[in-house]
C-alpha cells in the first residue's frame, strides 16, 4: 500500500469515526461510559454481598447458589 493511499485510508476512518461521534464531544462520551461502568460495579458488588448473606443462611456456598440459579461464576 502507497503511502497515498494509507493516508487516504486514515482519512477515511477518521471521518467515519466522527461520524459515529454524532458530534458529541468524546470526552463527555468517555465520562458517561465510566459513569455506567461504576453504576455497573456498584450492583454487581451489591448483589454479591447478598448472594454471600443468602449462602450464609442457607449454609451453602455462593458458588452452589451460582449453579442453583444457572448464573455465570464469570459475572
Amino acid at each position: 500500500m502507497s503511502v497515498q493511499m494509507s493516508k487516504e485510508a486514515m482519512l477515511a476512518e477518521i471521518h467515519t469515526l466522527e461520524q459515529a461521534l454524532q458530534g458529541e464531544d468524546p470526552s463527555v462520551i468517555v465520562s458517561r461510559h465510566i459513569k455506567l461502568l461504576h453504576d455497573y460495579n456498584e450492583s454487581k458488588d451489591a448483589a454479591q454481598a447478598l448472594m454471600g448473606k443468602l449462602a450464609i443462611a442457607k449454609g451453602t456456598t455462593v458458588t452452589r447458589l451460582h449453579e442453583k440459579y444457572q448464573l455465570s461464576l464469570r459475572d
